[in-house]
Protein backbone atom coordinates (compact mmCIF):
# COMPACT_ATOMS: atom_id res chain seq x y z
CA UNK A 1 0.00 0.00 0.00
CA UNK A 2 2.66 2.41 0.90
CA UNK A 3 4.83 1.62 -1.85
CA UNK A 4 0.99 2.08 -3.96
CA UNK A 5 0.76 5.60 -2.44
CA UNK A 6 4.48 6.79 -3.14
CA UNK A 7 3.44 5.70 -6.64
CA UNK A 8 0.69 8.07 -7.14
CA UNK A 9 2.41 11.11 -5.37
CA UNK A 10 5.47 10.73 -8.15
CA UNK A 11 2.77 10.63 -10.62
CA UNK A 12 0.95 13.21 -9.52
CA UNK A 13 4.09 15.28 -8.85
CA UNK A 14 5.70 14.73 -12.34
CA UNK A 15 1.93 15.97 -13.92
CA UNK A 16 2.03 19.42 -11.33
CA UNK A 17 5.85 19.93 -12.57
CA UNK A 18 5.07 19.05 -16.23
CA UNK A 19 2.31 21.87 -15.86
CA UNK A 20 4.12 24.46 -14.25
CA UNK A 21 7.62 23.79 -16.51
CA UNK A 22 5.16 24.34 -19.43
CA UNK A 23 3.31 27.53 -18.22
CA UNK A 24 7.20 29.35 -17.55
CA UNK A 25 8.68 28.15 -20.59
CA UNK A 26 5.00 29.95 -22.16
CA UNK A 27 5.76 33.31 -20.07
CA UNK A 28 9.56 33.06 -20.53
CA UNK A 29 8.94 33.33 -24.28
CA UNK A 30 6.49 35.51 -24.20
CA UNK A 31 8.48 37.86 -22.08
CA UNK A 32 11.32 37.12 -24.33
CA UNK A 33 9.33 38.27 -27.21
CA UNK A 34 8.04 41.68 -26.22
CA UNK A 35 11.01 42.55 -24.12
CA UNK A 36 12.96 42.30 -27.68
CA UNK A 37 10.17 43.86 -29.63
CA UNK A 38 10.00 46.90 -27.13
CA UNK A 39 13.37 47.78 -28.05
CA UNK A 40 12.42 49.33 -31.17
CA UNK A 41 10.60 52.23 -29.51
CA UNK A 42 11.90 55.95 -29.12
CA UNK A 43 15.02 54.90 -31.12
CA UNK A 44 15.84 56.82 -34.08
CA UNK A 45 15.74 55.35 -37.45
CA UNK A 46 18.97 56.01 -38.53
CA UNK A 47 21.70 53.63 -39.75
CA UNK A 48 23.95 52.51 -37.45
CA UNK A 49 27.03 54.89 -36.53
CA UNK A 50 25.75 57.39 -39.23
CA UNK A 51 25.52 61.10 -38.51
CA UNK A 52 23.19 63.56 -40.37
CA UNK A 53 24.65 67.03 -40.24
CA UNK A 54 23.18 70.35 -41.98
CA UNK A 55 24.38 74.35 -41.99
CA UNK A 56 23.91 76.35 -39.11
CA UNK A 57 21.88 78.63 -40.86
CA UNK A 58 19.35 76.39 -41.81
CA UNK A 59 15.86 76.46 -39.76
CA UNK A 60 15.31 73.38 -40.11
CA UNK A 61 16.31 70.87 -36.84
CA UNK A 62 14.31 67.82 -37.39
CA UNK A 63 12.60 65.44 -39.85
CA UNK A 64 10.98 62.25 -40.15
CA UNK A 65 12.27 59.08 -41.87
CA UNK A 66 10.08 59.37 -44.80
CA UNK A 67 11.25 62.64 -45.41
CA UNK A 68 14.81 61.49 -45.50
CA UNK A 69 14.12 58.51 -48.35
CA UNK A 70 12.03 61.27 -50.22
CA UNK A 71 15.01 63.42 -50.18
CA UNK A 72 17.46 60.80 -51.14
CA UNK A 73 14.79 59.80 -53.90
CA UNK A 74 14.82 63.32 -55.00
CA UNK A 75 10.92 63.79 -54.18
CA UNK A 76 11.65 66.66 -52.21
CA UNK A 77 14.36 68.83 -53.77
CA UNK A 78 13.92 72.47 -51.45
CA UNK A 79 14.01 73.25 -47.67
CA UNK A 80 10.66 74.72 -48.23
CA UNK A 81 8.84 71.45 -48.42
CA UNK A 82 9.94 71.07 -45.29
CA UNK A 83 9.33 74.07 -43.22
CA UNK A 84 12.97 75.52 -43.77
CA UNK A 85 13.88 78.59 -46.27
CA UNK A 86 13.82 78.70 -49.77
CA UNK A 87 16.96 76.77 -50.93
CA UNK A 88 17.47 73.94 -52.93
CA UNK A 89 18.54 70.44 -51.01
CA UNK A 90 22.67 69.30 -51.95
CA UNK A 91 22.88 65.91 -50.77
CA UNK A 92 26.31 64.88 -49.58
CA UNK A 93 27.41 61.78 -48.84
CA UNK A 94 30.25 58.96 -48.99
CA UNK A 95 28.15 57.62 -52.63
CA UNK A 96 28.66 61.40 -54.56
CA UNK A 97 31.56 62.58 -52.39
CA UNK A 98 34.13 62.07 -55.45
CA UNK A 99 31.78 64.83 -57.25
CA UNK A 100 32.86 67.58 -55.43
CA UNK A 101 36.51 66.45 -54.23
CA UNK A 102 39.11 63.92 -55.22
CA UNK A 103 41.42 61.30 -53.73
CA UNK A 104 44.33 63.93 -53.36
CA UNK A 105 41.91 66.34 -51.69
CA UNK A 106 40.91 63.92 -49.02
CA UNK A 107 44.49 62.64 -48.22
CA UNK A 108 45.77 59.45 -48.02
CA UNK A 109 43.07 56.78 -46.04
CA UNK A 110 40.69 59.69 -45.68
CA UNK A 111 42.65 61.61 -43.12
CA UNK A 112 41.16 64.78 -44.70
CA UNK A 113 37.72 63.50 -44.98
CA UNK A 114 36.71 65.42 -41.19
CA UNK A 115 38.16 68.90 -42.37
CA UNK A 116 36.48 68.45 -45.95
CA UNK A 117 33.01 67.63 -44.79
CA UNK A 118 33.16 70.80 -42.54
CA UNK A 119 34.20 73.08 -44.73
CA UNK A 120 31.36 71.76 -47.86
CA UNK A 121 28.86 71.96 -44.87
CA UNK A 122 29.75 75.74 -44.03
CA UNK A 123 29.96 77.07 -47.26
CA UNK A 124 26.55 75.46 -48.64
CA UNK A 125 23.19 76.00 -47.34
CA UNK A 126 21.30 74.02 -48.49
CA UNK A 127 23.55 70.97 -47.68
CA UNK A 128 22.30 67.81 -46.02
CA UNK A 129 25.70 65.77 -45.28
CA UNK A 130 25.36 61.68 -43.98
CA UNK A 131 28.41 60.31 -43.16
CA UNK A 132 29.82 57.93 -40.24
CA UNK A 133 29.78 59.82 -37.00
CA UNK A 134 33.53 59.39 -36.55
CA UNK A 135 34.14 61.98 -39.96
CA UNK A 136 31.71 64.55 -38.12
CA UNK A 137 32.97 67.42 -36.55
CA UNK A 138 31.26 68.19 -33.39
CA UNK A 139 31.04 71.89 -33.91
CA UNK A 140 28.68 70.93 -36.66
CA UNK A 141 24.28 71.17 -36.32
CA UNK A 142 23.40 67.49 -36.25
CA UNK A 143 19.82 66.98 -38.01
CA UNK A 144 17.47 65.20 -35.52
CA UNK A 145 15.08 62.48 -37.36
CA UNK A 146 12.00 61.94 -35.23
CA UNK A 147 11.95 58.41 -32.80
CA UNK A 148 10.44 55.67 -34.18
CA UNK A 149 6.74 55.73 -32.22
CA UNK A 150 3.92 52.92 -31.87
CA UNK A 151 1.80 54.81 -34.27
CA UNK A 152 4.14 55.39 -37.00
CA UNK A 153 5.60 51.93 -36.81
CA UNK A 154 1.67 50.70 -36.86
CA UNK A 155 0.86 53.15 -39.51
CA UNK A 156 3.80 53.06 -41.80
CA UNK A 157 3.13 52.24 -45.48
CA UNK A 158 6.88 51.87 -46.16
CA UNK A 159 8.98 48.75 -45.57
CA UNK A 160 12.41 49.11 -46.38
CA UNK A 161 14.27 48.05 -43.16
CA UNK A 162 17.73 48.12 -44.63
CA UNK A 163 17.33 51.18 -46.20
CA UNK A 164 20.61 53.98 -46.18
CA UNK A 165 20.67 56.42 -44.65
CA UNK A 166 16.92 55.50 -42.90
CA UNK A 167 15.06 52.44 -42.72
CA UNK A 168 11.55 52.82 -43.30
CA UNK A 169 9.46 50.72 -40.86
CA UNK A 170 6.43 50.81 -41.77
CA UNK A 171 4.30 47.95 -41.31
CA UNK A 172 0.54 48.29 -42.17
CA UNK A 173 0.81 46.78 -45.66
CA UNK A 174 2.03 43.44 -43.88
CA UNK A 175 -0.63 43.54 -41.34
CA UNK A 176 -2.96 44.14 -43.97
CA UNK A 177 -1.14 40.99 -46.14
CA UNK A 178 -1.95 38.85 -43.54
CA UNK A 179 -5.97 39.92 -42.92
CA UNK A 180 -6.06 39.51 -46.38
CA UNK A 181 -4.89 36.72 -46.94
CA UNK A 182 -6.74 34.80 -43.56
CA UNK A 183 -9.88 36.53 -44.77
CA UNK A 184 -9.31 34.87 -48.63
CA UNK A 185 -8.89 31.73 -46.56
CA UNK A 186 -12.01 31.79 -44.10
CA UNK A 187 -14.06 32.43 -47.09
CA UNK A 188 -12.73 29.62 -49.03
CA UNK A 189 -12.36 27.10 -46.00
CA UNK A 190 -15.47 27.71 -43.96
CA UNK A 191 -18.20 26.64 -46.06
CA UNK A 192 -16.03 23.88 -47.49
CA UNK A 193 -15.17 22.67 -43.61
CA UNK A 194 -18.74 23.19 -42.14
CA UNK A 195 -20.62 21.11 -45.29
CA UNK A 196 -18.01 18.02 -45.11
CA UNK A 197 -18.51 17.74 -40.98
CA UNK A 198 -22.49 17.81 -41.64
CA UNK A 199 -22.05 15.35 -44.39
CA UNK A 200 -19.82 13.30 -41.92
CA UNK A 201 -21.77 13.47 -39.27
CA UNK A 202 -25.20 13.14 -40.52
CA UNK A 203 -25.24 12.17 -44.10
CA UNK A 204 -22.27 9.35 -44.97
CA UNK A 205 -22.71 5.87 -44.16
CA UNK A 206 -20.52 4.69 -41.37
CA UNK A 207 -18.00 2.99 -44.04
CA UNK A 208 -18.21 6.37 -46.00
CA UNK A 209 -16.97 7.90 -42.90
CA UNK A 210 -14.67 5.72 -41.38
CA UNK A 211 -12.80 6.03 -44.67
CA UNK A 212 -12.57 9.94 -44.84
CA UNK A 213 -12.22 10.37 -41.42
CA UNK A 214 -8.51 9.39 -41.19
CA UNK A 215 -7.79 10.95 -44.65
CA UNK A 216 -9.02 14.30 -43.18
CA UNK A 217 -6.60 13.82 -40.40
CA UNK A 218 -3.62 13.11 -42.21
CA UNK A 219 -3.82 16.11 -44.39
CA UNK A 220 -3.13 18.17 -40.99
CA UNK A 221 -0.09 16.01 -40.75
CA UNK A 222 1.55 17.21 -44.14
CA UNK A 223 4.75 20.15 -43.28
CA UNK A 224 3.84 23.47 -44.57
CA UNK A 225 6.78 23.44 -47.03
CA UNK A 226 4.75 20.43 -48.98
CA UNK A 227 1.79 22.60 -49.14
CA UNK A 228 3.54 25.28 -50.47
CA UNK A 229 5.55 22.83 -53.26
CA UNK A 230 2.39 21.75 -54.47
CA UNK A 231 0.91 25.72 -54.47
CA UNK A 232 3.80 26.47 -56.23
CA UNK A 233 3.39 24.13 -59.10
CA UNK A 234 -0.11 23.62 -59.64
CA UNK A 235 -1.96 26.62 -57.71
CA UNK A 236 -0.02 29.45 -58.93
CA UNK A 237 0.53 28.76 -62.81
CA UNK A 238 -2.85 27.65 -62.63
CA UNK A 239 -4.37 31.11 -61.26
CA UNK A 240 -1.70 33.10 -63.72
CA UNK A 241 -3.59 31.43 -67.15
CA UNK A 242 -7.21 31.40 -65.38
CA UNK A 243 -7.05 35.10 -64.73
CA UNK A 244 -3.82 36.11 -67.14
CA UNK A 245 -2.05 37.83 -64.49
CA UNK A 246 1.84 38.81 -64.66
CA UNK A 247 2.25 36.46 -62.22
CA UNK A 248 0.71 33.42 -60.36
CA UNK A 249 1.54 34.73 -56.53
CA UNK A 250 -0.72 35.94 -55.44
CA UNK A 251 -2.83 36.84 -52.37
CA UNK A 252 -5.45 34.30 -53.84
CA UNK A 253 -3.02 31.71 -54.01
CA UNK A 254 -1.90 32.17 -50.34
CA UNK A 255 -5.58 31.83 -49.40
CA UNK A 256 -6.26 28.78 -51.12
CA UNK A 257 -3.22 27.07 -49.48
CA UNK A 258 -4.15 28.33 -46.37
CA UNK A 259 -7.81 27.76 -46.78
CA UNK A 260 -6.72 23.92 -47.89
CA UNK A 261 -4.45 23.63 -44.50
CA UNK A 262 -7.39 24.85 -42.35
CA UNK A 263 -10.16 22.09 -43.42
CA UNK A 264 -8.92 19.55 -40.62
CA UNK A 265 -9.38 21.63 -38.17
CA UNK A 266 -12.48 22.79 -38.98
CA UNK A 267 -14.05 19.12 -40.33
CA UNK A 268 -12.70 17.73 -37.17
CA UNK A 269 -14.19 20.10 -34.75
CA UNK A 270 -16.83 20.54 -36.32
CA UNK A 271 -18.09 17.33 -36.91
CA UNK A 272 -17.66 16.28 -33.02
CA UNK A 273 -19.69 19.50 -32.61
CA UNK A 274 -22.74 18.17 -34.69
CA UNK A 275 -21.84 14.44 -33.44
CA UNK A 276 -22.38 15.67 -29.80
CA UNK A 277 -26.01 16.92 -30.19
CA UNK A 278 -28.35 14.85 -27.67
CA UNK A 279 -30.19 11.81 -29.93
CA UNK A 280 -33.48 13.09 -28.00
CA UNK A 281 -33.69 16.50 -29.82
CA UNK A 282 -33.19 14.79 -33.57
CA UNK A 283 -36.03 12.59 -32.44
CA UNK A 284 -38.24 15.59 -31.14
CA UNK A 285 -37.76 17.19 -34.43
CA UNK A 286 -38.67 14.09 -36.63
CA UNK A 287 -41.85 13.55 -34.00
CA UNK A 288 -42.87 16.83 -35.19
CA UNK A 289 -42.91 15.99 -38.68
CA UNK A 290 -39.46 18.03 -40.24
CA UNK A 291 -37.48 15.49 -42.44
CA UNK A 292 -33.92 15.07 -42.18
CA UNK A 293 -32.52 18.35 -43.74
CA UNK A 294 -35.27 20.49 -41.55
CA UNK A 295 -33.74 18.82 -38.57
CA UNK A 296 -30.00 19.60 -40.01
CA UNK A 297 -30.42 23.34 -40.79
CA UNK A 298 -33.40 24.03 -37.74
CA UNK A 299 -31.95 21.83 -34.87
CA UNK A 300 -28.97 19.98 -35.37
CA UNK A 301 -26.82 22.83 -36.70
CA UNK A 302 -28.10 25.70 -34.57
CA UNK A 303 -27.80 23.30 -31.18
CA UNK A 304 -23.94 22.85 -32.16
CA UNK A 305 -23.72 26.28 -33.18
CA UNK A 306 -20.72 27.14 -30.62
CA UNK A 307 -19.09 24.34 -31.38
CA UNK A 308 -18.40 24.64 -35.15
CA UNK A 309 -17.98 29.02 -34.60
CA UNK A 310 -15.10 27.88 -32.43
CA UNK A 311 -14.02 25.11 -34.73
CA UNK A 312 -13.68 27.83 -37.72
CA UNK A 313 -12.41 30.28 -35.47
CA UNK A 314 -9.31 27.82 -34.28
CA UNK A 315 -8.93 26.68 -37.90
CA UNK A 316 -8.41 30.29 -38.96
CA UNK A 317 -6.00 30.44 -36.05
CA UNK A 318 -3.89 28.01 -36.98
CA UNK A 319 -3.70 29.06 -40.76
CA UNK A 320 -2.35 32.83 -39.90
CA UNK A 321 0.49 31.20 -38.12
CA UNK A 322 1.21 29.58 -41.17
CA UNK A 323 5.21 30.67 -42.79
CA UNK A 324 6.22 28.63 -45.41
CA UNK A 325 3.79 27.87 -47.43
CA UNK A 326 2.37 31.70 -47.63
CA UNK A 327 6.23 32.56 -48.30
CA UNK A 328 6.26 30.49 -51.33
CA UNK A 329 2.78 31.33 -53.37
CA UNK A 330 2.22 35.21 -52.05
CA UNK A 331 4.68 36.94 -54.13
CA UNK A 332 5.98 38.67 -50.73
CA UNK A 333 5.32 41.99 -51.71
CA UNK A 334 4.69 45.17 -48.84
CA UNK A 335 2.02 46.61 -50.41
CA UNK A 336 -1.29 47.39 -49.14
CA UNK A 337 -3.65 44.80 -50.83
CA UNK A 338 -6.26 46.18 -53.19
CA UNK A 339 -7.04 42.79 -54.89
CA UNK A 340 -7.07 39.38 -54.62
CA UNK A 341 -5.07 39.05 -57.60
CA UNK A 342 -2.05 41.12 -56.23
CA UNK A 343 1.03 39.65 -54.47
CA UNK A 344 0.95 40.40 -50.73
CA UNK A 345 3.15 39.91 -47.74
CA UNK A 346 2.27 38.38 -44.36
CA UNK A 347 3.87 38.84 -41.11
CA UNK A 348 5.12 35.46 -41.14
CA UNK A 349 6.76 35.38 -44.42
CA UNK A 350 8.26 38.59 -43.25
CA UNK A 351 10.02 37.26 -40.25
CA UNK A 352 11.22 34.06 -41.85
CA UNK A 353 12.85 35.72 -44.95
CA UNK A 354 14.40 38.07 -42.85
CA UNK A 355 15.34 37.78 -39.29
CA UNK A 356 18.89 35.57 -40.48
CA UNK A 357 19.76 38.58 -42.11
CA UNK A 358 19.29 41.43 -39.26
CA UNK A 359 21.99 42.58 -37.29
CA UNK A 360 21.20 40.94 -33.55
CA UNK A 361 20.02 43.63 -31.24
CA UNK A 362 19.77 46.10 -34.17
CA UNK A 363 16.87 48.37 -35.56
CA UNK A 364 15.52 45.44 -37.88
CA UNK A 365 16.50 42.84 -35.51
CA UNK A 366 13.91 44.69 -33.29
CA UNK A 367 11.37 45.18 -35.87
CA UNK A 368 10.45 41.57 -36.87
CA UNK A 369 10.45 40.23 -32.73
CA UNK A 370 8.13 43.30 -32.61
CA UNK A 371 6.35 41.87 -35.62
CA UNK A 372 6.26 38.53 -34.21
CA UNK A 373 4.28 40.57 -30.62
CA UNK A 374 1.93 41.77 -33.03
CA UNK A 375 1.26 38.46 -34.42
CA UNK A 376 1.04 36.64 -31.24
CA UNK A 377 -1.35 39.02 -30.05
CA UNK A 378 -3.54 38.40 -33.29
CA UNK A 379 -3.79 34.75 -32.66
CA UNK A 380 -4.29 35.17 -28.89
CA UNK A 381 -6.83 37.57 -29.68
CA UNK A 382 -8.79 34.64 -31.90
CA UNK A 383 -7.80 31.94 -29.43
CA UNK A 384 -9.74 34.00 -26.65
CA UNK A 385 -12.82 34.69 -29.03
CA UNK A 386 -13.50 30.92 -29.83
CA UNK A 387 -12.92 29.84 -26.38
CA UNK A 388 -15.64 32.74 -25.32
CA UNK A 389 -17.87 31.36 -28.22
CA UNK A 390 -17.19 27.58 -26.36
CA UNK A 391 -18.36 28.56 -23.65
CA UNK A 392 -21.60 30.43 -25.33
CA UNK A 393 -20.62 33.75 -24.22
Amino acid sequence: MRIKYLGEKIIEGFIYGSGWITTLVVVVIVVFLFREGSGLFNKKPLEEGYGIVINAENKVREITAQEIRQIFEKDITNWKELGGADEKIVVFSLSNIDKYFTEKDLGESFSLLPEKIKEFVQENKGVIAVFPEKYLATSLVHLEIAPISFWSFISGKDWYPTATPSPQLGVLAIILGTLWVSLGAMLFALPIGIGVAIYMAEIAEKRVRELLKPFIELLAGIPSVVFGFFGLVYIVPLLQNLFNLPVGETALAGSILLGIMALPTIITLSEDAIRSVPKELKEASFALGANHWQSIARVIVPYAKSGVISACILGIGRAIGETMAVLMVTGNAAVIPTSFLEPVRTITATIASELGEAQQGGIHYEALFLLGSILFIITFLINWIAELVTRKK
